[in-house]
């Protein structure tokens, strides 16, 4: 009984435990993730955490126990081709990873799939397994360092000029296949060629450790390696060929440092053979600056040198301009106390201290410059030389403005105020259109140019309310600033200063000599102007054209391009405003070069200013390699303007005598006093005549077409009685041609710009008049002429203007008697007797009382030498000297030598009273006068003339 009871409870459990193991209630359970490491040369997967499979169903036999692991396609699709994974414990779980074929670093770094453990399940045929969630494994492949370096060149050259260091001549690369950083990186290049002067670092870069010679050594050869961050060297080992040039200086070659300008030769060419050299260093953009300095010729340029109201008038400017500055004079005294510059282009300069130099523009003058329309014209230079500093010039701490013009004038029934002024390097215009009414307004400049102490024109046109200035030909727009107390009201009468404006009327003192006296506080102006002015003009009406305000400042010199349809493409060429500098900018060395062969030197005037004018050229380089870019220093050189060849003005077609009728020059017109005169402008320069085929050199004389700008009749001796004689000149015609002249008794000046056959005509037309009984027996008149200011002159024609009295004048008592004491003393008279210029011949202008006593000279003078004649053949004959044959021969000769006779019935009486006292010093002659009856109808007279024993006789 107890047997069976225990083979029952036996039964019993092992039934309970097959009913027990069918019952598989659990997963497997896995990581969710694992981090795995593989090498190249290794299919083992290092899983980060180890890969173990757990299941809740152990000790169990099959249901607590891992079957495997399946391995599932990751994100690309090929992990489960590539890997796989096996269960190295099935109770404890523990499983391994790995390659089913080597894997490539190179080809693909890193690897993702998924991974899932599955248990046995409830039998040995694995039914009913659970499988584990799946878990995502990462694996790297781990770079071996299978690959050495390679270089990218097989062979590296260069060339370099010698005797330089250079930072890098040429650099060599190596590269490595291996995919890690540390076996794919070259840590270093080594030279393998020993004693070479070249250096490498670690980056390739070779470079020379110390200066080559082309001449010791033109090329070296050496060799070069690589090796990997894993000391794997390269597999072959690169060659490096440098080879050394000459020496190459890079900079301009063909630089002329003095470049000579002839003037009238128009356009030179600066730099006919200049060219870059940049030693083969690769260039991307080249810029060059050529500058040309003349701010020391004239007023910062070489102009026309005529005057300032002789330019305006050859720009066709509109005329009726009023001078504020004009020179001093009796009529224009207001500048007189002020003082003046020298100028190299013949202007008058003016300068103002800013304190006590002040011009006082008279009213007549200012009544003339009414209205809101006007022109304000003139040259400023800030500072300038030889002027003190003001010694008022801060209000508190700021400075006050400097006052050029301050006017107030009267428009009908109102009165209008402007000044203009600078301030710092600020120029305004104060305008106020009626001081009683309307609000002023000040227009305002920023101007670089109104502070650089250079010479600068100006050209303010206003026709209110619209202002337009100039500044050296370029206009300048303003800003408007509306004002109501930038000055004290100013008093309603019109008055005019310069170089200042006037204090408020009850502070304004007497003004003494047009200048504020030195020591007198009491006397004291607003805004002193401190600097130089010149050409001050205003002109009233409507405002200046453009055109010819660009005329007015226009250089007659300057920098420019030769031919710009030859530039090169990317070519730039500009040009400054006064055209003092040029700038070339391209990016090709051969169209730069033949661009800078271009750049010319210009000069319109025939007779230039001749001087030094400084050069420079600044060159700017850019290359790709920027720190290795050429660097050229800036050239400097010079402008020699030669001296022109000066003109020969010539005044010819007027006799040195002219003789007239008394009458005539009584009468209302006058007589003419040079109607035929002709005046030619040569140039004489050296002419090469040695290339004609002709010996030595000569000189040559081009007529050329000029222009005058002033002429000059002066009476030599005594001035002109204004009550007794006067010059009469054609005024309309002097209108018409807009000159200008000048008549008082000392002399008659024209001047103003106009061509020769002006002045021609104008001279032409000049008379002289004489009043009623004031006839003289001469009168001597000398007449030049001038061009550029006086700068070349004409020869000085003398005319000497003689009076032929009438027959009833000269029996006047009071006139025999002068006539008899000029006979008795003829030096008194000193007039030549041939170069009287007489009209047609009438008997009525001769005296007969002087042609009977020349007559009457002559025929005893004809017996004198009839009888001298006679007493000379009878010594031949006694002398008795040789034969037969030889006294013939000299009672035959008749030595004439020093016997002339003369007939001229043109001479008048004073003329050979000159003639006499010419004679008569020379000591030589023996004249006798002998009376003779008054039969000379046809006025003969005959001068004999007795010359020394060698001499040949002389005609007058």
């Amino acid at each position: 009984m107890d047997r069976m009871n225990f083979l029952s409870f036996l039964l019993l459990c092992l039934t309970s435990v097959a009913n027990g193991n069918k019952a598989n209630k659990h997963k497997p359970w896995i990581e969710t993730e694992y981090q795995g490491i593989v090498m190249e040369n290794d299919n083992t997967v290092l899983l980060n955490p180890p890969l173990f499979a757990l299941d809740k169903d152990a000790p169990l036999h099959y249901a607590g126990e891992i079957c495997g692991f399946r391995v599932h396609n990751g994100p690309t699709g090929s992990g489960s081709v590539q890997f796989e994974a096996v269960v190295l414990d099935r109770s404890t779980g523990e499983g391994l990873v790995r390659s089913k074929e080597p894997l490539d670093c190179e080809s693909q770094r890193e690897h993702s799939f998924t991974i899932q453990a599955y248990d046995c399940g409830e039998g040995p045929d694995g039914v009913n397994s659970k499988k584990s969630h799946k878990a995502t494994v990462h694996v790297r492949v781990n770079d071996v360092n299978e690959f050495s370096p390679v270089f990218v060149e097989r062979r590296y050259e260069a060339s370099v000029p010698e005797g330089r260091l250079f930072d890098r001549i040429v650099r060599v690369e190596a590269l490595d296949a291996d995919c890690s950083p540390q076996y794919s990186q070259i840590c270093f290049y080594d030279i393998i060629t020993p004693n070479v002067p070249f250096a490498i670092d670690n980056d390739g870069n070779i470079k020379n450790t110390e200066p080559l010679d082309s001449k010791r050594q033109r090329v070296h050869t050496f060799w070069v390696t690589a090796f990997d961050c894993g000391k794997n060297r390269a597999q072959a080992d690169a060659q490096v060929v440098v080879t050394v040039k000459p020496s190459c200086k890079p900079g301009w070659i063909g630089w002329t440092k003095r470049v000579e300008y002839t003037p009238g030769s128009g356009s030179i060419p600066l730099f006919p053979s200049l060219h870059l050299e940049t030693c083969e260093e690769t260039v991307w953009n080249i810029q060059a600056t050529v500058e040309l300095q003349t701010g020391h010729i004239g007023k910062g340029c070489d102009r026309d040198s005529y005057s300032d109201r002789s330019v305006r008038r050859l720009c066709g400017a509109v005329r009726g301009e009023v001078d504020l500055l004009p020179p001093p004079s009796p009529a224009a005294n207001w500048t007189s106390a002020l003082p003046t510059l020298p100028s190299s282009d013949s202007s008058l300069v003016f300068s103002f201290n800013g304190s006590n130099h002040v011009a006082v523009v008279p009213d007549s003058v200012v009544s003339a410059l009414s209205g809101d329309h006007f022109t304000l014209q003139l040259w400023m230079r800030r500072g300038g030389a030889n002027i003190q500093p003001a010694t008022t010039q801060t209000r508190g701490n700021r400075k006050e403005e400097e006052t050029i013009v301050c006017s107030t004038v009267k428009n009908d029934d109102s009165f209008s105020h402007y000044s203009l002024s600078v301030h710092g390097c600020r120029l305004s215009l104060f305008y106020w259109p009626d001081v009683s009414a309307a609000r002023p307004v000040k227009f305002l400049w920023k101007l670089e140019q109104v502070c650089d102490s250079e010479w600068h024109h100006l050209s303010l046109s206003v026709q209110f309310p619209s202002v337009t200035l100039y500044v050296d030909g370029v206009t300048f727009d303003p800003a408007l600033i509306h004002d109501n107390g930038a000055i004290p009201n100013p008093a309603p009468r019109q008055r005019m200063f310069i170089g200042a404006c006037w204090e408020p009327e009850e502070k304004q003192k007497e003004i003494l000599n047009n200048t504020i006296p030195e020591g007198r506080d009491s006397v004291k102006y607003v805004g002193g102007y401190h600097g130089l002015l010149s050409g001050v003009t205003v002109r009233p009406g409507s405002v200046e054209p453009h055109s010819v305000v660009e005329c007015l400042y226009a250089c007659r010199e300057g920098l420019d391009f030769g031919d710009l349809e030859t530039l090169g493409s990317g070519m730039k060429v500009h040009v400054n405003p006064s055209q003092s500098v040029l700038v070339l900018e391209g990016d090709d060395i051969e169209s730069f070069n033949r661009a800078v062969q271009q750049v010319t030197y210009r000069n319109s005037l025939r007779f230039a200013t001749p001087g030094v004018r400084p050069l420079k050229l600044t060159t700017s380089l850019r290359c790709f390699n920027e720190e290795s870019c050429l660097s050229l220093k800036q050239l400097e050189g010079y402008l020699v303007v030669l001296q022109p060849d000066a003109p020969q003005i010539s005044l010819s077609g007027v006799g040195p005598h002219l003789a007239r009728p008394a009458p005539e020059f009584e009468g209302p017109r006058g007589v003419p006093l040079f109607p035929e005169l002709r005046i030619v402008c040569s140039l004489s320069h050296a002419v090469n005549t040695a290339a004609q085929g002709m010996e030595g050199g000569a000189l040559m004389s081009d007529a050329v077409a000029h222009t005058l700008d002033g002429c000059e009749v002066q009476p030599l001796g005594e001035e002109l009685n204004p009550e007794r004689e006067e010059l009469l000149v054609d005024m309309d015609l002097v209108r018409e041609r807009g000159l200008e002249i000048i008549n008082t008794t000392a002399y008659i000046a024209i001047t103003g710009a106009e061509s020769i056959s002006v002045y021609e005509d104008v001279l032409r037309s000049v008379r002289y008049r004489l009043a009623k009984g004031s006839a003289r027996f001469e009168r001597r008149f000398r007449l030049s002429c001038s061009e550029m200011n006086g700068r070349y002159t004409s020869n000085e024609l003398t005319l000497e203007v003689n009076f032929l009295h009438s027959l009833d004048s000269l029996y006047h008592p009071s006139h025999l008697l002068a006539s008899q004491q000029q006979f008795l003393h003829p030096s008194h008279h000193t007039g030549e007797l041939s170069g009287h210029t007489l009209p047609n011949p009438h008997r009525n202008s001769v005296v007969p009382g002087a042609a009977t006593v020349i007559i009457m000279v002559c025929v005893g003078f004809l017996v004198v030498m009839v009888i001298l004649g006679v007493f000379r053949i009878r010594s031949i004959h006694r002398r008795g000297e040789g034969a037969r044959g030889g006294a013939k021969e000299g009672s035959s000769q008749w030595d004439d030598s020093a016997l002339t006779i003369i007939v001229n019935p043109m001479e008048s009486y004073e003329s050979r009273m000159g003639i006499s006292a010419d004679t008569e010093g020379e000591g030589e002659e023996d004249e006798e006068v002998a009376e003779s009856p008054d039969d000379a109808s046809d006025d003969q007279r005959i001068i004999i003339k007795k010359e020394g024993r060698e001499g040949n006789a002389r005609r007058y």
